[in-house]
């Protein structure tokens, strides 16, 4: 992390808090992002002059720290507002573009990165800095206050972070295989949608078709069905004595009134021990 220390060393005699600690680590954010710091308070002033150091007055209000920064790119007219509210044990950060009023918040437990006990020895005042940096520009400095590359629009920033987002949402590992696949379909052209009564569309077709002659399978209790080898049953040709041919509709679903030419089974069979005995 090169410049924390020498930043630290320049302010170390006005670090009284472990607050003050975690707003120049920060700051040293803000700087190494691109940044360079204009002052304190909300509003410009005829001091105000782009710096890597922290002003003067910084640490001044240990209530509300307030500093403004403007990119360092001479071109660049990007500017952001910090603010960091000491509530208890904690530092809540809001950081403002100007520009677009696009808002970042970010909620820092000072103890779990600053050793009070060293508070002013670099080597050993922050603790877990790797964690407070991530923290730092995923929460804080999010697409809309990130200065914009050379040659690159906030929009194409904002795009490329969406899609890092998603590549961190899928684990890196190919495709998503819940998400829903992108189509662009070419003009005068149309995207290729899969047949409804082709899988995986095909769900509910044995209960459409209780005959199955559509999605390789019928009902599961499918009389015509069972296992027994036989010919397949057509009740458009009618049934004797039950129905005239042509009384089904070709492709209506009918359930037959029972098993055709087959057999029922055999009441007797397999009766329970003492089912004659008439004092059971």
């Amino acid at each position: 992390m090169a410049g924390l220390e020498l930043l630290f060393t320049c302010v170390s005699d006005r670090i009284n808090s472990p607050h003050d600690a975690v707003v120049c680590f920060v700051h040293w954010e803000m700087i190494s992002s691109g940044f360079l710091c204009l002052g304190t308070g909300d509003e410009p002033r005829a001091t105000d002059k782009k710096s890597e150091l922290l002003p003067p007055d910084w640490s001044s209000n240990k209530d509300v720290y307030t500093l403004r920064y403007q990119e360092k790119k001479p071109s660049a007219d990007q500017k952001l507002l910090l603010k960091g509210v000491t509530v208890d044990s904690t530092l809540i950060f809001n950081l403002m573009n100007l520009n677009t009023h696009q808002l970042s918040d970010l909620t820092v437990n000072v103890l779990d990165h600053v050793d009070i006990d060293h508070l002013h020895t670099f080597d050993s005042v922050f603790k877990d800095v790797d964690s407070l940096s991530r923290k730092v520009k995923s929460q804080l400095l999010t697409s809309q206050t990130r200065p914009t590359h050379r040659g690159r629009s906030q929009r194409e920033d904002h795009q490329e972070e969406e899609e890092q987002m998603r590549r961190r949402q899928r684990g890196g590992e190919g495709e998503d295989p819940l998400g829903v696949p992108i189509r662009h379909p070419h003009p005068g052209t149309h995207p290729h949608w899969p047949h409804p009564r082709v899988p995986p569309l095909a769900g509910g077709g044995s209960d459409l078709n209780p005959f199955g002659s559509r999605s390789g399978g019928g009902m599961i209790m499918d009389p015509m069905r069972s296992g027994f080898r036989g010919p397949g049953f057509d009740p458009t040709r009618g049934i004797p004595d039950v129905l005239p041919p042509g009384a089904v509709p070709p492709g209506a679903r009918f359930d037959p009134f029972g098993p055709i030419g087959r057999g029922g089974p055999d009441p007797d069979h397999l009766p329970p021990p003492g089912f004659d005995d008439m004092f059971m």
